[in-house]
């Protein structure tokens, strides 16, 4: 086996040759925009209020808690398609079933952090991936106005070539360690999935430190008391150890979905190792004899035989991002590649520390928890823009562009900007993905 990866994130660029700008995102919540893109408008009538929200400094779910106090109604009444950035202005649509109810018999909103700018009616809920995608606008700040010409050209290259469909930093927790407790899980090894999840960090060692040690020294009830009450599952799990639980029970306290994703964690690391392996061998936006070809408009798959491999029709649905090439989000009823790429992806996978049995052992025993499936290696990048600029907090490069709905625009802004290390933030509780 490969020796195990220990960063989650894609290490290669796709502009290489091109240099980066450097510069810092989120400065302000102005700074970064985000427009979501409806699959569908609303029908006029129906049980659901539908509503265009605008928030800013506010996750999806701090939003959701305070839309479900003001209407009177519990949360699973509420739908949405997909989580924004919390540390930005974000614009989104949003359901609520009240039957019986009349938009105009409710309260006017009072809260500073959010706007409806609009709302209506429909027949049904608004369910998670119900969007096309999403429009960004990002101000790159501590840059030059001349910085605009190489993250034109940065643009115009994803626009040719398509973006590494890689996982944002967003999945893998401020500590950039989801991943290992996902690792930990499938492994079946729980002593270690909880030491992951609540001991000392080198890495990050400021991150709830009094309580990380009182978890170390077997102080259970006092890393509790010192833990922050938004880290939900560390604090389950420490609640569980103080009753006594074993490590197995203590790790199941974590809610279900908080448990999915740390294992959609692992299988994103696995994934952007992919990525990484076709960048290295400039074949992200190729197909090869043993390839699984995914179609972007309805995310079916097909296997790319010789004879479609040397199509010059299937030189022209890459072109055109009809089709890409596939990864492996691994799961027990994922398609698997041909002889070839399939052993490749294989060693992606190992070298995240899971082999393929104990992949299978644990799609066994715990099949809701993990569902796999093809992911595009590249989507599209649609109508970018950039400019410079100066304002009152100096210059500017603003980039702007469209992406597909489960795409990242920090992948992006890291082929722009070319940093050392992907910049850190604070993810959405469930996930950063909107599919």
């Amino acid at each position: 086996m490969s020796p195990v990866s220990a960063s989650p994130h894609t290490v290669r660029f796709l502009t290489a040759d091109i240099p980066g700008i450097g510069g810092v995102i989120k400065q302000r919540p102005e700074d970064f925009l985000v427009d979501e893109i409806p699959a569908y408008d609303p029908v006029g009538e129906g049980e659901h209020f539908y509503m265009l929200v605008q928030k800013r400094n506010l996750s999806t779910l701090e939003m959701l808690a305070i839309l479900a106090t003001h209407f009177g109604v519990d949360r699973g009444s509420l739908g949405y398609a997909g989580l924004k950035d919390k540390h930005a202005i974000t614009r989104q649509v949003v359901s609520i079933h009240a039957p019986g109810k009349k938009l105009d018999q409710t309260p006017s909103l009072r809260d500073d952090r959010l706007q409806i700018l609009w709302t209506d009616y429909h027949t049904n809920k608004l369910r998670r991936g119900h969007l096309r995608g999403n429009r960004f606008s990002v101000r790159i700040r501590g840059v030059r106005p001349t910085d605009v010409l190489p993250a034109n050209r940065v643009l115009r290259r994803l626009a040719d070539d398509g973006v590494p469909n890689a996982l944002g930093e967003q999945r893998f927790g401020m500590r950039e360690n989801n991943h290992i407790v996902g690792r930990h899980f499938i492994a079946g090894d729980f002593p270690a999935a909880i030491r992951e999840l609540l001991g000392p960090c080198e890495r990050f060692p400021h991150l709830n430190r009094e309580a990380r040690e009182r978890f170390a020294a077997g102080d259970y009830g006092e890393a509790l008391a010192r833990m922050p009450r938004t880290a939900h599952a560390e604090r389950a799990v420490l609640r569980a150890l103080a009753r006594g639980q074993s490590p197995k029970r203590a790790f199941f306290a974590i809610d279900r979905t908080l448990l999915r994703f740390y294992v959609s964690a692992f299988q994103s690391a696995a994934f952007n190792r992919v990525i990484d392996d076709r960048l290295a061998t400039g074949t992200l936006a190729s197909l090869e004899p043993g390839d699984i070809a995914i179609r972007h408009a309805n995310q079916s798959v097909f296997d790319v035989t010789p004879e479609i491999a040397a199509d010059p029709a299937t030189l022209d649905r890459l072109r055109t991002f009809d089709i890409s090439p596939s990864g492996p989000m691994w799961g027990g009823t994922m398609k698997r590649a041909g002889e070839g790429t399939d052993a490749r992806e294989l060693e992606a996978l190992a070298a995240n520390g899971i082999t393929l049995d104990t992949l299978k052992e644990f799609t066994e025993h715990h099949r809701d928890f993990i569902a796999g499936e093809r992911r595009p290696l590249r989507v599209p990048l649609i109508s970018p823009e950039v400019e410079g600029g100066v304002d009152e907090l100096g210059a500017y490069v603003r980039c702007a562009f469209e992406l597909p709905r489960g795409s990242f625009a920090t992948v992006v802004l890291r082929e722009i900007m070319k940093p050392a290390s992907p910049q850190r933030e604070e993810p959405e509780e469930d996930d950063a993905d909107d599919r």
